[in-house]
Order: structure tokens, then C-alpha cells, then sequence
């Protein structure tokens, strides 16, 4: 072992080969992609570990590798104070000139340490703490390296499968395909050179986790990106993807310069682009469909190959309701609905598919009951009320509060018929609202509810079934569960989300009557204003 030069401060140098552990180091570091200095920085702290057994733990004691030399040496740290208490980690001003003169209260200074012999269980300890840094400054590296390439495709080797997933050789690190992200029936092996999407990654406890994707819409994206120019320069866009993967696509381009056709870019001379993608995702067929701004136009594309003969939207519920001819009802929907599934899926929108026979009998089945209703409600006879019915009329309130003139404009009708139609829709909605008015008190609601602006007694009768009979009741609620399409307790009643805020905010407004105003004097007075005199203090 050797003893250290005096200009080192009269520290002890380790036994070691300076060329080995500096050889060791750069290896590791190598090996694992890693910074060199972090080896040795794991190098000294095992070394101290070692150090602190061999000596004592409660010792402060330093380790320090020379990076470019590699000569290590050894020391324990100590501060000198008046009156020690840790004999292990304190000195007094007297002791500590024999290991560095003029040293004064307050210092910390080195006492060298004899050079050790690292047994069995040391070097075990030792060899640990540096394993356990260099993995940990791994799974950093990993992370960093590969947390900014999400939604990249990358290609890696298939290493196992374990419990239906499939990890792969990324190189530098370690991806999993999780089964629901794997292209149904598709068998990868081990050994298998295999593109897959980064599809997140994450720090975790046992080092980042880089999930893949074969499955994913974005995948198709990038496949299509890197076999079309047009797409990767930006010029043509793929606008929306849907996937049953391993079976269909459909996606959706639009081409930035009119002059290039998207569809035939992406589709290749010859089908060649379309089908290097196909091949990639193991037969899935791909429909490539021109996107359009226009949702019914885009809806009757995403049917294709089926031919349809209406589209009817409604934009309340995001719905669309498809008519195709008899023969093309199961092209459209496709075999166990895949076509209009994806369609749904391409263009955001449910989308229902029906036939013209079906949607003929469903209008017929709206048209009788529109014009039962007015037979019933306004005494009339069939053929006025078919009449009312098919120039568009289908509510008592459109009848009741319509222009005059447009009621009389109707061939067959007059002034005087449609005034007396006005006033018996009026009769008949105010009949309506009397029973249900009844039906409400019948239930329990409150009359202070009924004075809320935008609430009928329709209304408050399935208020009242639902259990909100009072006006803090209505208050306690949100305006979704008032007016949410799906399951909204008025959602039966064509409700906007503004109505129903403004409902609420009524029905709250009574439990800020009790505030004061800001800067009013709101409790009863202990004594006099500021600013004012109190009587006693008047002089006389």
C-alpha cells in the first residue's frame, strides 16, 4: 500500500490499480450509456461504505477517485470544537494541531486513514452500492432519451412474451406491447424484427416504462407518413383515423394544394403505398376516404362502399340518422356493424342507419300522431289537421303563437279559421297546463318553484316525480343533471346548458337575500362609527 505525498495534504491513498478502476469505469459507462463520472462517483461511495464498516459507521468518512489518474484516497472528516461530544466526528483546538496546525474552532479538517483491505462481505456491500447506481443512473438515461419521442415509431427485437405481452430489444432499453395494443391473431416471436409506436413512457419505481403500440390509430399515421412524400411534407393530412385493428381502417386525407389528388397519393401507383401499409398490419384493408369540412357530406364518404339517400342531423344529441336503399342496409352497416362503427368513429358522430322503407313508415307514424293530436286537441276534422301536419305545424305552441297571416296564407284556411285555430290551441295548451299545474300540487312541489322564469308545469311535474319539490332541492343540483342529453332530469324538454345554469341560479338566488351588501354595517352595533363622537365624550 502506498502512503500518500505530503502535498496531498497528508492523506492516505487506497491500494488500488489507478489504471483498473479508471479502465472499469469507462467500460461501464460505455456499456450502459452513461456519464463516466457517475461510476466513479458510485466507485467512491461503495468505497466508503467498505471504509465505514472497517472503521466504524458513526465516522464521517471521504472517499475521492481521481478521475484522470485514478488515485484514491481515503480520510476521515472531523470539526474542531471546545468541548467535543462525538469523539467520532469532533476534535478540540488542542488535539487538532497534531493534524493541522493552526487549525481554530469552527474548522473542519482530514485525518488520514490506513489504507484497507476489502474483504469478502465488504466487496460484496461495495459491489452492490455501485450496481445500484449505475442502474439507477440507467433507467434516468432511459427516461430522458426516450420521454420526448412519444407517438415516434421505432423498431426493436421481439425478447419474450409474458402473460399475452410482448417485451422488446429496444437497444438501450426495454418496451412492452401490452395485448390490447397488439394486432389481433398476429404472432410475433421471439427474435422478430418488429415497427411499433412509442406510445407513452413513464418513471416509475422499478424504472421508466416504455409502452408500444401496433394498435393504435396514430401508428397507421406514421406508417402512412413515412411511405407517402405528400404526407410527411405536409401537403396532404390525415384527418381522422379508425381502427378494428388487424380487420379495417378508414381514414380521412385532404390535400393542402388542389392540383394533388389525397386519395390516389396516399393510395399509390398501383396500390403500392397503401400497400406496403397493408402488409405492415398483417391484410388490415384500409378504406381512404376524402375528408371533408361539411359533416354530412364527410358522413356519406365514411359509408362508403354503400350508396345512401339521406342524411338527417341532429345536432342537440350529435347524432345522424343515415337513409340508404333496401339492397345497401348491410353494406352500410357491415359485417357485425364494422362499416358504420368506423364511420362513427371517423367522423365523431353517432350515426344510425336505416332503410327508405323504414324511414317512410317512420314519418307516416309522426305524421298520424301530429295530426291525432290536433284532431284531439283543437276539435277538428282529419283533413284539416293532416292539413296543419304536412305545411310543417307538428306542436300546439307553433299553432297558437304563428304569425296569423301564416296560418291564413295556408290554401283553405282563412282569417277567421285560423283565428278560431289560434284561440283553441291556446285553450288546449292552457288546458295542459291547468292539469298538470294539479298533478304538481298533487306531488308535493313547492308554488315557488312555478315562479322561476324558463320552468313550465310540464316541467315541474317531472321535477316532482324525480323527488325536487322544493326550491333549494332545484338548487342543490347541477345544470347537467337538470339538462344532460343522456340522463339529465328534463333532458326530455330540449334544455341548453345555459337554461339550465340559469334555472339553478334562480332557484339559488334567495340564499344570498340574508347577505349584506359589501360595506353595510350587517351586525347589530357595539358603539359608535368611526369618525363618530360618543355622547359622553360631547362637552357640555
Amino acid at each position: 500500500m502506498a502512503q500518500a505525498a505530503p502535498a496531498q495534504r497528508g492523506v492516505t491513498a487506497v491500494t488500488a490499480n489507478r489504471a483498473e478502476l479508471i479502465a472499469i469505469a469507462d467500460a461501464v459507462a460505455r456499456e450502459k450509456s452513461i456519464d463516466r463520472m457517475i461510476v466513479i462517483e458510485a466507485m467512491e461511495e461503495s468505497i466508503q461504505k467498505a471504509a465505514r464498516a472497517r472503521y466504524g459507521a458513526e465516522n464521517d468518512i471521504r472517499a475521492k477517485i481521481d478521475a484522470k489518474t485514478g488515485d484514491l484516497r481515503l480520510w476521515r472528516v472531523l470539526e474542531v470544537v471546545e468541548a467535543p461530544d462525538d469523539f467520532f466526528k469532533q476534535i478540540n483546538e488542542a488535539d487538532s494541531q497534531k493534524l493541522q496546525a493552526g487549525a481554530v474552532i469552527g474548522d473542519f479538517i482530514v485525518d488520514p486513514l490506513p489504507p484497507i483491505e476489502f474483504g469478502r462481505i465488504a466487496a460484496q456491500a461495495a459491489k452492490q452500492v455501485i450496481v445500484q447506481k449505475v442502474r439507477d443512473a440507467e433507467r434516468d438515461r432511459q427516461y430522458e432519451e426516450y420521454k420526448d419521442r412519444v407517438n415516434e415509431i421505432i423498431t426493436g427485437v421481439v425478447k419474450r412474451a409474458e402473460f399475452g405481452h410482448v417485451v422488446v430489444d429496444l437497444g438501450k432499453a426495454e418496451g412492452v406491447i401490452r395485448r390490447d395494443q397488439q394486432i389481433p391473431r398476429e404472432v410475433l416471436r421471439v427474435g422478430d424484427r418488429v415497427r411499433t409506436l412509442i406510445l407513452s413512457v413513464r418513471r416509475e419505481i422499478r424504472g421508466p416504462q416504455i409502452f408500444l403500440s401496433r394498435a393504435a390509430g396514430e401508428f397507421m399515421k406514421k406508417l402512412f407518413a413515412q411511405e407517402v412524400p405528400e404526407i410527411y411534407d405536409g401537403i396532404i393530412e390525415i384527418k381522422a383515423v379508425a381502427r378494428d385493428p388487424g380487420s379495417r381502417a378508414k381514414i380521412g386525407v385532404i390535400s393542402r394544394d388542389s392540383s394533388i389528388d389525397p386519395v390516389g397519393a396516399c393510395v399509390g401507383m398501383k396500390g403500392s403505398r397503401v400497400q406496403a401499409v397493408v402488409q405492415e398490419l398483417q391484410g388490415e384493408k384500409i378504406d381512404i376516404i376524402p375528408w371533408s369540412p361539411d359533416v354530412a357530406t364527410f358522413v356519406v364518404n365514411a359509408l362508403q362502399p354503400a350508396e345512401v339517400s339521406k342524411v338527417v342531423m341532429d345536432e342537440e344529441d350529435n347524432r345522424i340518422d343515415v337513409v340508404v336503399p333496401d339492397d345497401q342496409l348491410s353494406l352500410a352497416i357491415g359485417r357485425r356493424g364494422q362499416n358504420v362503427r368506423l364511420a362513427s368513429q371517423l367522423t365523431g358522430r353517432q350515426i344510425d342507419i336505416m332503410t327508405e322503407a323504414d324511414e317512410s313508415e317512420r314519418r307516416q307514424k309522426e305524421f298520424v300522431e301530429k295530426s291525432t293530436l290536433f284532431e284531439t286537441e283543437l276539435d277538428i276534422d282529419e283533413m284539416l289537421a293532416q292539413l296543419l301536419v304536412a305545411e310543417g305545424f307538428g306542436e300546439l305552441d307553433e299553432v297558437a303563437y304563428v304569425d296569423i297571416a301564416e296560418l291564413a296564407g295556408i290554401e283553405g284556411i282563412d282569417e277567421d279559421i285560423a283565428s278560431e285555430l289560434q284561440n283553441r290551441a291556446i285553450e288546449a295548451i292552457e288546458r295542459k297546463e291547468a292539469a298538470a299545474r294539479e298533478e304538481r300540487r298533487a306531488l308535493g312541489v313547492d308554488d315557488a318553484l312555478a315562479d322561476i322564469a324558463g320552468l313550465t308545469e310540464a316541467m315541474l311535474v317531472v321535477l316532482g316525480k324525480a323527488g325536487i319539490k322544493t326550491i333549494d332541492d332545484l338548487g342543490d343540483l347541477a345544470s347537467d343533471e337538470l339538462v344532460a342529453k343522456r340522463d339529465g332530469i328534463l333532458r326530455t324538454f330540449g334544455l341548453s346548458e345555459d337554461d339550465g345554469n340559469r334555472i339553478i341560479m334562480a332557484a339559488r338566488a334567495h340564499w344570498f337575500d340574508d347577505e349584506a351588501p359589501a360595506g353595510s354595517d350587517a351586525g347589530p352595533a357595539t358603539g359608535p362609527a368611526i369618525g363618530e363622537v360618543a355622547p359622553a365624550d360631547v362637552p357640555e
